[in-house]
């Protein structure tokens, strides 16, 4: 950080990670001037994150808000650690300022930005996500989508309906930039800190521009890194349901030993035995049972003794400098 940078007290810093979208974040940014309270803008101060674009930026609006500043990186690192990145930097301010996080396509609407103002004002000392009440994608993906979220609730049993947008109050920053979850999963990361955090319903806007780069496999992926966020209690929650497939397999075998040498469905001669059959089933599945438990219980010991990535202090390896536009 720069020790020449003076924050006025009253910023508010909106972090954007990107990723080649600078024509949508030029679209973004002029929405912003016509959506936008004025009062409010003027205390806006933009941080872009990029995440090691493959082209630059031409031209960008400029005298929309406080200030505007591009946060070059060495590498790409992908959407999630680009936002970790970015609130490590700004964790380093001297003058601690609240935080919006969102995303560069205009999905999230700069008219929503009053609405997490007044949402966090009511709510002091939370993390106020958007809630999207409506979302605009393809049938296709909205069924996925609600497919993740139930397996995210079976797994960890936390209920997830949000995403990246969201106003982090300046007295959780750097709480949060020592979460070290948030570099795999923002979202997820809030939920592991058990920091205080709210959600409010927002409608989700179209792409300004370019196309989205969320399809079926990065969805996946995504799904994937929320849930070892939460690596802990998927452990056990899965620990729990081969306990209780090894116990249904047990009362199996007893079943089918009562069945066969106490009923009438007896081994007869020239009759195949099924039930030697079923009891061989039912042992594999004790046997999984019991090595997917092994393998889970060296898994959470392997997690629990590694150091942990800290992006407040690991963050200055990946910035290769900050750019200031005006």
């Amino acid at each position: 950080m720069d020790s020449s940078t003076v924050t006025p007290s009253d910023t508010i810093y909106v972090v954007i990670p990107l990723f080649n979208d600078w024509e949508a974040l030029s679209l973004l940014l002029e929405r912003m001037r016509a959506v936008v309270p004025a009062p409010l803008l003027d205390r806006l101060s933009f941080l872009v994150v990029d995440d090691c674009s493959a082209q630059d930026y031409r031209t960008l609006p400029t005298g929309i808000g406080r200030s505007l500043s591009i946060l070059r990186l060495y590498r790409n690192v992908g959407h999630q650690k680009a936002i970790a990145l970015g609130l490590s930097y700004l964790a380093d301010e001297k003058v601690s300022c609240p935080v919006i996080v969102m995303d560069s396509d205009g999905e999230d609407q700069p008219e929503d930005i009053a609405r997490l103002v007044a949402a966090s004002e009511q709510q002091p000392g939370h993390v106020v996500f958007a809630h999207r009440a409506k979302r605009r994608e393809r049938l296709l993906f909205r069924v996925f989508y609600s497919l993740y979220k139930g397996m995210f609730r079976l797994l960890t049993g936390k209920v997830i309906t949000f995403g990246n947008f969201s106003l982090v109050p300046a007295p959780l920053l750097r709480k949060l930039a020592h979460v070290s979850e948030i570099w795999n999963n923002y979202p997820g990361g809030v939920i592991r800190s058990r920091l205080p955090y709210t959600a409010i319903p927002l409608e989700r806007g179209k792409r300004l521009a370019g196309e989205s780069k969320m399809n079926f496999v990065s969805l996946i992926l995504h799904g994937l890194s929320t849930v070892s966020v939460l690596m802990d209690t998927t452990a056990v929650r899965i620990a729990l349901f081969c306990v209780l497939a090894a116990a249904a397999s047990v009362v199996g075998i007893g079943l089918v030993v009562v069945v066969r040498f106490f009923t009438d469905f007896g081994p007869k001669p020239g009759v195949p035995s099924w039930g030697s059959f079923l009891v061989f089933s039912f042992l594999v599945v004790i046997m999984q049972a019991f090595l997917i438990s092994l393998l889970l219980v060296f898994i959470v010991l392997t997690y629990r003794t590694q150091p942990q990535f800290i992006p407040a202090i690991e963050y200055q390896s990946f910035v290769e400098r900050r750019e200031v536009i005006y």
